[in-house]
């Protein structure tokens, strides 16, 4: 988060060592041959739901109401999102916006207990097409539904939410130079995509400047014996040679 930000201060205070017609490569993202240069990153945004309804032994349910009954329904309400954003975008290899329940908080203890409270998460990648702010009001309208047939209160907060920067033209010089030195140096046709993760190109891209994002990497992101070879350290550093000067 910090060196994020720092990025962030740097074009803010310093705009003048940034250009709209400098070369900006960034190796924040790849593929293990090369064969990616990302142009496009979908919208992040991670939804916490807190469902109250009221704790009761599991002997008694009219007497309280099942939080956890009330979020599943929900959860199962929210996959109507992919029918509702369901644009296609082939740029992106995974071309839809997804919208996926992943965390659940544990409830209660024990099993002859209803839960008063549940939480549970939900993973949004949307395509830049969409405003993350129409896919919450959506979200809400859901819950406000679930609210009426439940009688619980259902409670929505967001633990990330960051609009998708516009993205680089696919004929931006860049792109095509770092297209054309990747074939040269690897022998790859390297072609513009869209990934669901975020990069630091985003701050570059919301001010205007057609970035590319590209290095050879190996899909070890965030995992313990995350490395980067020598070797592609140095046919990138050819690539990224030939884009400045070839």
């Amino acid at each position: 988060m910090y060196e994020v930000q720092s990025r962030r201060d740097l074009i803010k205070n310093h705009s003048e060592l940034f250009h709209k017609d400098d070369l900006i490569i960034i190796p924040d993202a790849g593929e293990p041959d090369g064969s990616m240069i990302e142009v496009a990153e979908k919208s992040i945004l991670w939804v916490r739901f807190k469902t109250i309804g009221k704790q009761v032994h599991a002997s008694i349910p009219d007497l309280g109401v099942n939080a956890f009954r009330a979020a599943s329904n929900l959860v199962v309400k929210l996959d109507n999102l992919h029918t509702i954003y369901d644009l296609v975008d082939k740029v992106f290899a995974q071309s839809r916006s997804t919208f996926e329940p992943t965390k659940k908080e544990a409830n209660v203890p024990n099993v002859n207990t209803i839960p008063g409270d549940d939480v549970f998460y939900l993973d949004c990648r949307i395509l830049p097409e969409y405003n993350i702010e129409d896919v919450l009001s959506t979200i809400r309208q859901m819950a406000d539904e679930v609210e009426r047939s439940f009688n619980v209160k259902i409670e929505i907060s967001t633990e990330q939410k960051e609009q998708a920067a516009p993205p680089t033209d696919v004929s931006a010089p860049i792109v095509k130079r770092l297209a054309s030195a990747v074939k040269e140096i690897y022998g790859v046709e390297a072609q513009p995509r869209g990934i669901g993760g975020g990069t630091v190109a985003a701050i570059f891209r919301r001010k205007g400047y057609p970035v590319a994002v590209w290095a050879t990497l190996d899909d070890l992101a965030h995992q313990p014996n995350e490395y980067c070879k020598i070797s592609n350290m140095i046919n990138d550093a050819k690539v990224f040679t030939l884009c400045a000067f070839g």
